[in-house]
């Protein structure tokens, strides 16, 4: 059996790590009988844990709130997850540097050596290759993020990605993080639409105290991968893969484009780019046959890509992969 001091800092963390137990759950975590959890849970109380305690069906203890509740205990895949957890939010959000250093300095105190070197080792041997971009202001996000939570209309001014500034009206629905970076999804009330903000691009953000009924509806996850990878380029095509979306889904990179089911046995592909070489590299890394169902305007600057890339491979001037549909 466990030692008193260790058995009750197991019990604290129990505790911490859900909402309700009951009393035979715990005594069978802690291998003890009843009468010792009862004592362990008055020796937790002196030390200032307001452990409560409820009998009858459903009964069982709870840690209460209280200010004056003693530091979390964590175990060792937590310990290593929140170390882990802190490198990598440095990298996407501005302004948390200094308080993530400051915490992982004293969680390195904390952590034992075996675990200190586990919740180092990624981040020493890793080796970032992504392009520098703008990272998001952790006061924006929080404060987004209590927008959202609350119901309440938001303003700021926002730059848009040709440079322009203007104000903007909001009823925030979500803070979404995609591809190393943050997205605000909210209903803008001067177009009367869904609009998707990057938050590197938020400045002066004001919460109105106005609040608002949520909006429903709305497939969040849908919207930000189709404002993200394909509304926002000049360069668009749709293109119709036969197959099932569920199984294509598996094949295709999420990055190529936004899936869409069109039937059991096909789905459409909408795919964007900043250019018409890149539209065409993108299609062609699909590696499988397509038909263009949208964007026909765009074919003939890929064939021209293509035709350039051909010539310099010593290939004939075709373009394989693409198809134009048939139209009735």
């Amino acid at each position: 059996m466990i030692s008193t001091s260790a058995r009750l800092l197991r019990l604290a963390a129990l505790l911490q790590a859900r909402r309700q137990w009951s009393g035979p759950e715990l005594a069978e975590r802690l291998e003890v009988d009843a009468r010792t959890l009862r004592r362990d849970v008055d020796r937790l109380r002196t030390l200032g844990y307001p452990v409560q305690a409820s009998s009858g069906r459903g009964g069982g203890y709870a840690l209460g709130a209280g200010a004056n509740l003693p530091p979390l205990m964590f175990d060792d895949t937590e310990a290593v997850t929140l170390a882990v957890a802190l490198r990598a939010a440095t990298a996407t959000v501005a302004g948390i540097e200094t308080p993530a250093r400051e915490l992982l300095a004293k969680l390195d105190q904390w952590l034992p050596a075996r675990l200190r070197r586990r919740a180092t080792a990624l981040h020493d041997v890793t080796l970032s290759l992504d392009v520098a971009q703008p990272l998001a202001d952790a006061g924006v996000l929080a404060a987004i993020a209590a927008a959202c939570r609350d119901s309440r209309r938001v303003r700021f001014r926002y730059r848009r990605h040709d440079g322009c500034e203007g104000d903007r009206h909001v009823e925030p629905a979500r803070l979404i993080s995609y591809g190393r970076r943050w997205y605000l999804l909210g209903w803008d009330t001067d177009r009367s639409d869904w609009r998707t903000y990057r938050a590197d691009r938020i400045e002066a953000l004001v919460d109105t105290g106005a609040t608002f009924v949520p909006r429903q509806g709305l497939d969040f996850i849908e919207h930000i991968r189709r404002a993200v990878a394909w509304s926002p380029f000049e360069h668009r095509v749709t293109v119709r893969l036969l197959g099932r979306a569920d199984e294509l889904a598996d094949a295709v990179p999420a990055w190529c484009g936004v899936l869409v089911a069109e039937s059991d046995r096909s789905a459409l592909l909408h795919v964007g780019a900043s250019t018409p070489d890149a539209l065409l590299a993108t299609l062609a890394m699909l590696g499988r046959p397509f038909e263009v169902t949208e964007g026909h305007d765009e074919l003939a600057a890929m064939r021209k890509a293509h035709a350039q890339l051909a010539t310099s491979l010593g290939g004939a001037d075709t373009l394989g992969h693409v198809r134009q549909a048939r139209t009735s």
